[in-house]
């Protein structure tokens, strides 16, 4: 739910907050007073385009805030995004655009995108205006509103029409392109034919190298090793075991007068034991050390293949045992990929997965679209449409879609006895508005608890008046029962149903600029707005007598019942 709405130079508001209540709240004002600016910034603030035309004129930047109750729905959303805010169960939205045109966002305190901020809209309100019907001509909407009636979710039907399309694609592909990819098998399998002659081990490249190097300077090394020996141990005399020996012993004769000479023989003990490893260790080498040409001349000839493929297929040596399992891998797909019997056979598993979950969704909605027709068509009578008749028709496709086999269309009579055609083709401007009107009402109140929280009209009832306004006015109020309403209004009759009344005025200010106010209105002052819009600006007693009686009236009325759209009968979801 909407709860407070702050703005700063936005467009001919200087500055404004204003806080929103449950039920049904209307905006009403004169002409011009900018009754749709308080729309055009929460529009803003959920994510619509700003440019530098909603900067008031002087100022740096225009500046929107909104502030709504967090709904369970976006719970998840909001942590995985890192915008958990301060006060649990709140969620600000802020936006400004500077006079550049520059526009930046948060979302509780934290910077976010412009497109996060639509993400969140869609979990917080539902904006309907004088062309809302517009919506209603698209079949991706009409569709989305069958289903939410129905309770359906397409979700599974869309992952298993991909895995369908997947493996239509996949053996499209195998008959296309058949001898090709025959082609490039046998290719791919006379090369791993010639890499696994070599049989290269992962990793013995490496070791190739240095098994190598060591052969190639066997003599070097046993040469170095017998040196090293001789002067650590084996020389006659000076040998490192030997002197490290008599200074221990030199030492030995003096430590008792200095106890720090005790550590200085430590150290030359833990030297002299090295020394003796070390002895131990190169006498071990040369035991083993030995010339092996034949060895190395196996090893030049492994090597020598090693090198002549690799410059084959331009690769690095050490490369080649992945670029063998990678052609493996290649060679397997292209194995699955020319076996049309084993993708004819994936193909209609994959077909019969869709079509019992498209089956299942068709059934679904034809069961829903009876009850909608019948609800919208109640709801219809009372809005100046008499007779009207509303109708849902599910028409068969040639081809599965990812949303099923059927397409979903609105229909409408105007008038009793016409046949339904679509509606955006024999419904005039302000029959679709209330026929927007008629289905926003149905929906929701066939499911109160979908969709976003608030719902906001701005002028939907363009056009309309008298009895029919009295309807429109009972339909919000109703509604406002069950969800946050907001409408922006020129009727007295919608106007004197509300629960909150918002007046919007325009003034001059001193410099001459216009600037727009918005104030909660109640007492004599709102009986005064309600007269005005019943008697224009000429305030008599009778039209205040009128205002009068239309408040107490809606207070105390209890909606009869035509007053409003029954709801639909509800599907369990699956």
């Amino acid at each position: 739910m909407l709860r407070r709405l702050a703005l700063r130079d936005f467009v001919i508001v200087p500055a404004l907050e204003l806080e929103f209540h449950a039920g049904f709240s209307v905006l009403t004002g004169e002409t011009g007073a900018g009754k749709s600016i308080l729309v055009d910034a929460l529009q803003l603030a959920l994510g619509s385009r700003g440019d530098v035309g909603v900067v008031r004129e002087g100022a740096a930047r225009a500046e929107v805030s909104a502030e709504f109750d967090a709904p369970a729905s976006l719970a998840g959303w909001l942590d995985a995004a890192g915008f958990v805010g301060d006060e649990p169960g709140m969620l600000l939205l802020r936006r400004t655009v500077d006079a550049q045109g520059k526009s930046r966002a948060w979302i509780n305190g934290s910077p976010a995108t412009v497109t996060q901020l639509r993400e969140a809209a869609d979990h917080l309100l539902d904006i309907h205006g004088q062309h809302a019907w517009q919506s209603l001509t698209r079949a991706a909407a009409t569709r989305e509103l069958l289903d939410l009636q129905a309770g359906l979710s397409t979700i599974e039907l869309v992952r298993r029409f991909a895995k369908r399309k997947a493996a239509t694609d996949a053996l499209a592909h195998a008959r296309e392109r058949g001898d090709e990819l025959l082609r490039e098998r046998e290719r791919l399998a006379w090369q791993i034919n010639e890499v696994d002659k070599l049989a290269p081990g992962d990793g013995e490249w490496d070791e190739l190298n240095a098994e190598h190097q060591r052969l190639a300077h066997a003599q070097a090394l046993i040469d170095a090793a017998r040196a090293a020996l001789q002067q650590v141990a084996d020389a006659d005399e000076g040998n490192a075991e030997a002197l490290t020996s008599r200074a221990i012993d030199a030492l030995g004769d003096v430590a008792e007068h200095d106890a720090r000479i005790a550590t200085i023989i430590d150290a030359l003990q833990g030297a002299l034991a090295q020394l003796q490893d070390a002895s131990h260790s190169l006498n071990a080498y040369l035991d083993h050390a030995d010339l092996d040409p034949r060895r190395l001349a196996e090893l030049d000839d492994r090597m020598s293949a090693w090198v002549g493929l690799a410059r084959r297929y331009r690769r690095p040596p050490a490369d080649l045992p992945a670029l063998l399992a990678q052609w493996r891998d290649e060679l397997a797909a292209l194995d699955a990929a020319t076996d049309t019997a084993a993708l004819e056979a994936q193909l209609a598993e994959a077909d019969g997965h869709y079509q019992a979950e498209a089956q299942r969704i068709g059934t679904a909605r034809r069961q829903a679209a009876g009850p909608l027709a019948a609800a919208v068509t109640q709801a219809m009578q009372g809005l100046g449409m008499a007779g009207g008749r509303f109708d849902v028709a599910l028409t068969p496709l040639a081809t599965p879609q990812s949303q099923g086999l059927e397409s979903v269309e609105f229909l409408v009579a105007g008038h009793a006895g016409s046949t339904p055609r679509p509606l955006g083709k024999v419904a005039s401007g302000g029959e679709l508005s209330r026929l927007a009107l008629a289905i926003a009402v149905t929906t929701v109140q066939g499911d109160p608890g979908a969709g976003a929280g608030t719902l906001i009209f701005d002028e939907v009832d363009a056009g309309i008046g008298g009895a029919v306004g009295d309807t429109v006015g009972a339909l919000m109020k109703q509604l406002g029962r069950q969800r946050q309403v907001l409408a922006v209004t020129h009727l007295a009759q919608v106007a004197a149903c509300a629960d909150h009344h918002y007046l919007v005025r325009k003034s001059t200010q001193a410099d001459g600029s216009t600037a727009s106010s918005v104030a909660p209105v109640a007492g004599e002052a709102r009986v005064a707005e309600v007269a005005r819009m019943l008697g224009g600006d000429r305030l008599g007693g009778t039209s205040l007598a009128h205002a009068q009686a239309m408040l107490q009236q809606a207070v105390l009325a209890v909606a009869s019942p035509g007053a409003a759209a029954p709801s639909p009968r509800r599907r369990s979801k699956a």
